[in-house]
């Protein structure tokens, strides 16, 4: 498996993943090593970074998710979304990027995860026109809760990488984080 000669798959084992989820995201993160210097993914340079950067901050939230549509918005290098469709093979996920050439390198590392059923839209999140998500995630996209709350079921889940979500009248409870930088509001059930 061409993992095996990548610098990425120590360094995952090292997290505590298992070997399959180690492969699929050593694929992704040599995808993003070799698109980088072309679309300028991330600042993450080294295999260490890129581990650091993009998978070690999203693997705590994996085990928490509740079953149903995962939507990442602005999914831009594909974390948090790709890496927890690798990590959880089960969830139908949903990623929005409305730049082209990063909504291109989605498509092909989806199906470097094989997770090529993903649906790679390329499209902003108010232009969204499909179904609420059980689970959102947001990463370095600063957007109130109520531009937010339409993307997420009622009793669902937003999940927030970076600092706090705020603004708007819609109802979100705080829940605790499965890990440090992560903030989690779940949509009141009662709140359409």
């Amino acid at each position: 498996m061409a993992e095996e000669g990548s610098p990425h798959g120590t360094l995952l084992r090292a997290l505590g993943l298992d070997a399959h989820p180690a492969a699929l995201l050593s694929r992704y993160l040599d995808l993003v090593a070799a698109w980088n210097p072309r679309i300028n993914l991330t600042g993450a340079r080294t295999p260490e970074e890129r581990v650091e950067v993009l998978v070690a901050p999203v693997r705590p939230a994996a085990a928490g998710l509740e079953p149903g549509l995962l939507l990442d918005l602005g999914s831009g290098n594909g974390s948090p979304g790709l890496v927890l469709a690798a990590l959880r093979p089960d969830l139908p996920v949903t990623l929005l990027e409305p730049r082209q050439r990063r909504w291109a390198f989605l498509r092909e590392a989806a199906r470097a995860i094989g997770r090529p059923e993903v649906d790679v839209r390329r499209c902003r999140h108010d232009a969204y026109d499909g179904p609420p998500a059980r689970t959102v995630s947001v990463r370095a996209l600063a957007l109130p809760l109520s531009e937010l709350a339409p993307l997420v079921l009622p009793g669902g889940r937003l999940f927030v990488w970076g600092p706090a979500p705020s603004g708007g009248a819609v109802d979100f409870a705080v829940e605790a984080a499965p890990g440090p930088g992560i903030h989690v509001r779940r949509r009141r059930a009662g709140d359409v």
